[in-house]
């Protein structure tokens, strides 16, 4: 970010992250900056109010971590008999990780369960948090809604296969190669909408002037295959509920 502001760059876009929107935002307080972040951006620092940016940046909340108790409802409803829930979080983000922290005991105290944390930064520590979960014999996976997990769905999804352990992921990609569930916002819209700002600020358009825009728009994904490969059975409420079974 620091290389980008002394290049004066005419926008800087961050579509998905807080942390890269963080250190936009610490680079230039003039270069126009478009995010797409996952907490308030109010509470990120990011902007003066949703309605008044009223500085260099605005773009788009998508609610990552609003919804953590919504995700590991569905999980339960979906692996009602799993008790033990391993939540896998990135201490390296620090925002992500502490506000899922802070959500998820009330959530499972609603719900009755049980929980173990686990910490994982890197692509090594995620194999070794899949070893500790299974030796703690845990009966599924939430897994915090970060960006270095998103980019790591690949391991997450096999390793998850491989030790026969259902999880839950707050994006479509991730039940697309294999994952059981996910529910969260339609990133799709996140990505377009940065781009439509983005484009508006290159015509003239100040940042001050755009409001910041929250995500309307959420998705329930269940892989079907991916059930009955684990031996659930996905009640027909559940497939009525979702917006896509995949096959």
């Amino acid at each position: 970010m620091a290389d980008l502001a002394r290049r004066r760059v005419a926008v800087i876009a961050t579509p998905a992250g807080n942390l890269a929107a963080i250190a936009a935002k610490a680079a230039t307080a003039t270069i126009p900056i478009v995010f797409g972040v996952g907490e308030d951006p109010v509470k990120l620092g990011l902007v003066a109010s949703l309605a008044r940016p009223g500085g260099n940046a605005t773009g788009f909340n998508i609610f990552s971590v609003e919804v953590t108790a919504k995700r590991l409802g569905l999980l339960h409803d979906l692996v009602p008999k799993a008790i033990r829930i391993a939540v896998l979080v990135n201490p390296a983000n620090t925002q992500i990780a502490e506000t899922t922290l802070r959500d998820i005991p009330e959530a499972v105290r609603a719900l009755g369960l049980q929980t173990h944390i686990l910490n994982a930064s890197t692509s090594r520590e995620i194999e070794a948090a899949f070893a500790t979960l299974v030796r703690e014999q845990a009966d599924a996976l939430f897994v915090a809604p970060d960006i270095f997990f998103n980019s790591r769905r690949v391991q997450l999804v096999t390793l998850a296969a491989h030790y026969r352990i259902p999880a839950a992921y707050n994006i479509r990609e991730a039940v697309e190669i294999g994952g059981l569930m996910s529910y969260g916002t339609d990133r799709s819209e996140q990505y377009r909408q940065v781009g439509v700002y983005t484009g508006q600020i290159l015509k003239g358009a100040k940042p001050a002037d755009l409001p910041v825009l929250q995500s309307s728009k959420f998705e329930f994904l269940i892989n079907a295959q991916t059930a009955r490969l684990l031996g659930i059975e996905v009640p027909n409420a559940l497939q009525l509920l979702a917006d896509e079974v995949m096959e």
